[in-house]
C-alpha cells in the first residue's frame, strides 16, 4: 500500500533509546560529582527515579513530564536541599550531551527515507517531548533535512495518544488519516493514538522490546516489521 504521508515517532523508533539513556545518566552522575556532591550510582539512580516519578505525576500529559532539567532540579533539591540553578542546568545539559554521544540510527532508516523521498511521500516526526531537545536529536542523527514536519507535544500542547499531534501533522500535508501511516514503538501513544484517528499503524521498537500479539483491536498495529528496512514493503 502506498501512502501520501508517513509519520514516525523518534525515540526508540528511529534509534535505540536504552544505550542513550544510560550514557546520559553516567554523564549526569559525573557532573554531580564534579559539582562537589559525593554520590554512588545506587544513590543517583534512586534520586533520579524519585524525581522522574514526581515530575511525571505532577506534569502528566505535558512535554514537561519528559524534561530532564526538571528531574535534576528536583533531584538536587532532594539530595542537598539546594536550589542551585547553575548546577541543575549543568546536570541536565550533561545528561543530554552524554545521551547524544550514543545516538545511532537503526539499520534501514536511511533506505526507508530514500524510498519515501523517491516516491514523493511526505515525512513527519510526531513525538512527545520538548521541541529544542528533539531538534537537537534530529540534527545529531543527520536526518533533519529528510523530515518535512516535526510535531512535538510541546508545540501542540497535547501528548500522544491525543488526536492533536497526529491531526497537526496530517493538516500540514493536507492529508486524510486513511492516506497516512504512523510508525512507532509505543502501543498506547503511537498505535492506539493513531488508530483512533483512522491512520494505519506499524509497531517497531528499536530496542526489540515490543509487546506480544495479544492486543485489543484498538491497540493492534496493522504491521509489525521485524526490521526497520521492512517498512519499504509497506510504504511507499
Amino acid at each position: 500500500m502506498s501512502y501520501e504521508a508517513v509519520c514516525f515517532d523518534l525515540d526508540n523508533t528511529l534509534y535505540p533509546y536504552p544505550p542513550c539513556n544510560e550514557a546520559g545518566k553516567r554523564a549526569a552522575l559525573a557532573a554531580f560529582r564534579e559539582s562537589g556532591h559525593e554520590m554512588d550510582r545506587e544513590t543517583f539512580d534512586e534520586l533520579y527515579a524519585t524525581a522522574r516519578r514526581e515530575a511525571k505525576r505532577e506534569t502528566a500529559g505535558t512535554a514537561a513530564s519528559h524534561d530532564r532539567h526538571i528531574y535534576f532540579k528536583r533531584a538536587l533539591r532532594r539530595h542537598a536541599g539546594e536550589r542551585d540553578a547553575a548546577t541543575a542546568l549543568a546536570l541536565g545539559d550533561a545528561y543530554w550531551e552524554g545521551y547524544a554521544s550514543e545516538m545511532e540510527l537503526c539499520a534501514g532508516v536511511e533506505s526507508v527515507f530514500d524510498a519515501l523521498a523517491a516516491a514523493d511521500t511526505n515525512v513527519a516526526i510526531v513525538t512527545n517531548l520538548t521541541t529544542r531537545v528533539q531538534l537537537q536529536k534530529l540534527a545529531r542523527l543527520g536526518i533533519d533535512d529528510r523530515i518535512d514536519r516535526l510535531v512535538t507535544s510541546e508545540e501542540v500542547g497535547r501528548e500522544k495518544p491525543s488526536a492533536l499531534p497526529f491531526a497537526t501533522a496530517l493538516a500540514a500535508f493536507d492529508c486524510r488519516p486513511s492516506e497516512a501511516l504512523m510508525v512507532g514503538d509505543n502501543i498506547d501513544a503511537d498505535v492506539a493514538g493513531a488508530n483512533a484517528v483512522g491512520m494505519d499503524t506499524a509497531l517497531f521498537a528499536a530496542d526489540g522490546d515490543a509487546p506480544g500479539d495479544e492486543l485489543s483491536a484498538q491497540r493492534r498495529p496493522d504491521y509489525r516489521p521485524d526490521a526497520f528496512a521492512d517498512l519499504t514493503e509497506v510504504a511507499p
